[in-house]
Formats: structure tokens, sequence, C-alpha cells
């Protein structure tokens, strides 16, 4: 059953509407779907397009996907669903079929349904069986037609703690120190989807009490965080992180959150913000966390207010888990992958001795027959110490950064990768995956 997201209500009242109707909602599985889909191509309508629809959404929803894409091509149509981070062909539509499917998209978002040659954007709601879920919908033109990327926002997904995205001991005290601190800036770094925006979540929700002020600028809104003051970049209204930014220095802030800094302009802004007693947390695109320095440096961002206002920067990747039900084991001598693999991961690898116990992925019914569900982050935590901020400000390079760090005892993202694979919790075929820059 597909329902219209309800601006109005408050986080508390949709809590109450969505637990009313999750006993109606009935999961629905691949063959359901199947089914649905040869009953849509023998009888073509409006309502078996929508219920296919539906079932598609609800099914995506049910085996945890995070994106939904429908691609045409030259006869037909493919249904690829993203789970973990890798999108699968899961189902096959006629070219009929997926133009019908873009058109009940297109109403339930609230797009232009006579518009086929310019992108569209819109956001719907919908409950499966597991839970209420936001949509976030993009349209675009392509050579075959019109392709549609959705991007399913569940209401759980974000409510992870820094235990369970996986920081390790050290790491999470190095977090909580800086959380601590009354002010200053907290930067996440990575490439998209490696679980930035994620980890900021989890740094508000234990911010997050009445005792403080607590304001957001993001592009989009991701998940409503109740007590939290959320705003979303607009450009048609002239709302951007820096006008945004602005304006929220305005409403006695204690905790700011950035979606991302992109530009001079911002960056300045945070900067200055940081400087002036408010907490700032934000992300950034950078390979590590040293590599955040340098950047905010090409930014115009002078090195002596980075030193001043720079708590830590986080840089993070994600990597799927293995399956707990299926999981194998074997082991793995040094001679079998030497000279395949980077000398600085085979060095870690085997520090211990020649062979090592890894996680192998066999796949069953749980997952999928991947032989992977869920996933988790691997991480390096920089703290700013008094050393590096005399780095800072020496406008020291990346690398000589990084060594300081190390020096410190940080632990890198390669380590933290290696730990992962030597406690079982993925494979070495996933870290190559995730770590392939």
């Amino acid at each position: 059953m597909v329902t219209k997201r309800k601006s109005s209500a408050t986080p508390t009242e949709k809590k109450v509407e969505v637990k009313a109707k999750l006993p109606d909602i009935p999961s629905v599985d691949r063959k359901q779907v199947e089914a649905l889909l040869e009953k849509a191509l023998k009888y073509q309508g409006g309502d078996v397009v929508t219920e296919l629809f539906e079932a598609v959404m609800r099914y995506a929803h049910e085996v945890r996907a995070s994106d939904v894409h429908m691609e045409p091509e030259d006869e037909h149509a493919t249904v690829r669903i993203r789970v973990d981070g890798i999108l699968h062909d899961d189902f096959k539509v006629s070219d009929a079929l997926h133009r019908q499917m873009i058109a009940v998209l297109k109403i339930l978002t609230r797009m232009r349904t006579d518009e086929h040659r310019a992108p569209q954007d819109g956001r719907y709601a919908f409950v499966s069986a597991l839970g209420e879920v936001d949509v976030r919908a993009s349209i675009i033109p392509v050579t075959g037609g019109e392709k549609a990327v959705l991007r399913l926002l569940s209401s759980q997904s974000h409510k992870l703690n820094l235990e369970q995205l996986g920081f390790s001991e050290p790491d999470l005290e190095r977090i909580k120190r800086a959380i601590h601190k009354p002010w200053g800036m907290i930067l996440t770094t990575g490439p998209t989807g490696s679980g930035k925006t994620t980890t900021i979540y989890a740094i508000l929700e234990i911010l997050n009490t009445r005792e403080v002020n607590i304001a957001t600028i993001e592009d989009p809104v991701e998940f409503d965080i109740e007590g939290v003051n959320q705003s979303q970049v607009d450009n048609a209204a002239k709302l951007t992180f820096a006008g945004g930014l602005r304006a929220i220095l305005r409403q006695d802030p204690d905790i700011i959150g950035v979606g991302e800094i992109r530009d001079e302009e911002t960056a300045k802004i945070a900067v200055n913000a940081a400087l002036t007693g408010h907490k700032l947390l934000s992300t950034l695109h950078t390979n590590n966390s040293a590599s955040t320095i340098p950047r905010l440096i090409d930014m115009q961002v002078e090195p002596f207010l980075i030193s001043s206002t720079l708590i830590c920067a986080v840089a993070q990747r994600l990597m799927r888990r293995v399956c707990d039900k299926c999981v194998g084991k074997k082991t793995l001598a040094k001679a079998e992958i030497e000279g395949k693999i980077n000398p600085a991961l085979l060095e870690l690898l085997f520090e211990k001795g020649t062979s090592i116990e890894v996680a192998e992925a066999k796949g069953c019914e749980k997952c999928g027959n991947t032989g992977y569900r869920g996933r988790v982050g691997i991480y390096e935590v920089l703290e700013n110490s008094k050393a590096i901020q005399e780095m800072i400000v020496k406008r020291a390079d990346s690398d000589t950064i990084q060594a300081q760090a190390i020096k410190e005892g940080m632990t890198t993202i390669l380590q933290d990768g290696v730990r992962k694979v030597l406690t079982l919790q993925t494979t070495l075929d996933e870290l190559l995956r995730a770590l392939q820059e």
C-alpha cells in the first residue's frame, strides 16, 4: 500500500500511524513480484502496473536495498536493486511496461507526467512489512527513454550507534574526546557512498539533548531527527549551503551540521563558526584524513584557522559483512597471494606468520546467495594534536601529517580493514574492493 508523505505530521504522529498500519502489510518475495510481472504483461492497465510498482518497492525494502534503478534499453528495461553497495539485475520488463511504471512514479512523486525531456526530482513514502520508507526519486532522459533512480530512506537505517558502525575501541575513544570538546570542527571524509552522513547522524544522536540547539543544512535531508532543526538546500529559493549556514548562525545554535563543505564560501563560514564557539560537523571528499587539511587550504582557508578549529577528521569506507549463516573459513598462505596484492597490505596480513585464517563468502537464502549481509565501516581517526597543529601552520603536506598521526597512534584505514579481515568480519576480496583506489 502506497501512502503519500504528510509533511505536516510530527515525528511522533508518524510513528503512531506506521504502527497502526504495519500488521496489514504482507511481505513480498521475488516469486510474487515475478507473478505480478507476468500479470502486468498480460493485462496492461493502471491498477496492475501500480500493484507491480508497489510490489517491487516493498520487495526492495525487504531485501535491504538502498536504491532501485529502472533503466530502459533497446527493447526492454531492467530493474536493478542495490544491496550492501552492489547493484544486482533483478527483473526484466517490457519497454511499454517500463514507461507505465515511470508514469506511476511521476504521479506518486507529483512530477509532471507530460514532461519527458528534462530531469525531474520528487519524493513520496510507502509502508512495507518492515516499516515506513521515504523515497527520493530522480528521473533523467536517456537514449532509450527515461531512467529512474529511487533512493530508499528507511526510518530505522540511521539509528545506528558508533559501536554498530564498526569503530574500534581506540577510535571510539578518539571520537568521544572530540564530541565532548565545547567547540570546533569534526569532519568525515571519503568518496560518495562511504557512510560519511551516517557517521555524522550517529554523532548528532549522541549530542542531541534538550540543553542544546542543533541546526543543520543538508542536501537533501535524508532522515528526520526529532529535536534537531533540519533545513534543506533549495537552489531555486537561493538557499545554498553557505546561505543556510549564515542563516543558522542567527538562530542561536550550539551545534551545527553542514551536509558538505564543497566550496570556498561554505568552508570559510564553517571555520569561522567553529572559531566563534560553535561545534560544527560536516563532510568532505578526500581520500584520507590527513588530506582534509590541504583540501581546506585549497579552499582558501588560512592554515592558522584550520589549526585552531579542527578537532578531528574521520576518513572511512564501507565493506560488506560476511553472512553469519553461511560464512566459511579457509587457510590462506602468504605464497598464494605474494606479488598479487599491495606489499603494505601483504605485510600487515602476514605480520605474525606465513598463513592466516580468512572468511569465505559462500551464499545462502538469507543473504540472497551473495555470501554477504549488511555492511561494516573501516576508519582512520586523525586527532589534531599540538604537533599536527604546528605542521598545519607550516603548510605541511598530507603525507607528513599522516606520518605524524601514525606516530601518535592513529590506525589507518588499511590497518583497520586488515583487522576486520583477520577477525572474520569480512573477506579479503571485499577489503580489496573497498580500497581499490
